[in-house]
């Protein structure tokens, strides 16, 4: 027998194995407890919400005009638990989980822009929201904007910080090796499902420190409750959709020149979206607003809670 054919079978044999693997990994991973009260803030009630058949976490604190906070990718509400104290003192916050993120049931869809869109404007739409200010990171940013250009009347105002809609939406694989890798991997049919099974913390803890451009922004805690959500029934399924359909991301801003309401741009100077990326969307968004945030990465509502604080309160007014 030859060489290659020896080769084949090694290669073939060590994959197989490394399949049935992850299917006993994922199958051992215990299931998160669901939290009853927020660890950063227990005084804030949890409550949920059916939108489109789907139940969503969300909480809602304060009195004043109204900001509903979008997290990330491969994230959650908790994702703003440095800036929400903060904003309650002058306005009504609402932040929520997506579907497929955080406590949120876990549906099996199509993980793409449109879907994300669907499900916030839902979401107003359910808690019968208006003049409402749509702050968001990353694809919260993306969808703040998706959403303007739709005209919804129930928003007055969009913040996007660092707004996650360039690169094919594969922006995740500038953070660091270990962000490269998922972002490639999943694209693959068969590894990237078994790359996800086989995750472990040291790998998600490192991939969510390059979202920072200071690794103490992130605390261990929040990086433990990220890491244990992902052992959900069905959460690595959907964040592999989420990465495949990421075009779609980028797909959406051709809509952005309809948006007729003002809009504030916020991106953080380490974040991983390039200057002609940056400018790309300035352009794009009639009379928008755009700042840069020194010392701050694509997490900046972790980086710098408090210049994010001061510029949603600034441009609310």
């Amino acid at each position: 027998m030859s060489t290659l054919a020896w080769f084949l079978i090694i290669f073939v044999g060590f994959g197989g194995t490394l399949w049935l693997v992850s299917f006993l990994m994922e199958a051992l991973r215990p299931t998160p407890h669901t939290p009853s009260t927020l660890r950063w803030a227990p005084e804030i009630p949890i409550e949920y919400v059916e939108v489109g058949g789907n139940k969503l976490r969300y909480v809602k604190a304060g009195t004043g005009p109204v900001i509903v906070l979008l997290h990330t990718l491969r994230t959650q509400l908790d994702l703003f638990e440095k800036v929400i104290p903060e904003l309650v003192k002058d306005f009504t916050v609402y932040a929520l989980d997506y579907p497929g993120h955080g406590y949120s049931d876990i549906p099996e869809a199509r993980y793409d822009a449109d879907f994300f869109a669907e499900s916030v404007e839902g979401f107003l739409e359910k808690l019968n929201l208006r003049e409402v200010t749509l702050a968001g990171v990353s694809i919260g940013g993306a969808i703040s904007l998706i959403i303007a250009s739709r005209g919804n009347r129930r928003v007055a105002r969009a913040v996007a910080i660092n707004p996650y809609d360039y690169a094919k939406g594969r922006g995740m694989a500038r953070s660091s090796m270990l962000g490269w890798v998922p972002t490639c991997a999943s694209l693959v049919p068969f590894i990237g499902e078994t790359f996800m099974r086989l995750r472990n913390p040291m790998v998600v803890k490192s991939v969510l420190r390059g979202c920072v451009a200071d690794p103490e922004s992130i605390s261990p805690a929040l990086m433990n409750e990220m890491y244990l959500v992902g052992n959900r029934a069905g959460h690595y399924r959907a964040f592999i959709s989420l990465l495949r359909y990421s075009p779609s991301w980028e797909e959406a801003t051709k809509d952005y020149g309809q948006i007729t309401i003002p809009v504030l741009l916020i991106w953080g100077s380490e974040d991983w979206a390039r200057p002609s990326e940056r400018e790309h969307d300035r352009k794009l968004v009639p009379a928008a607003k755009m700042v840069t945030v020194d010392g701050g990465g694509h997490f900046l509502a972790l980086d710098r809670p408090q210049a994010v604080v001061a510029y949603i309160k600034d441009f609310i007014g």
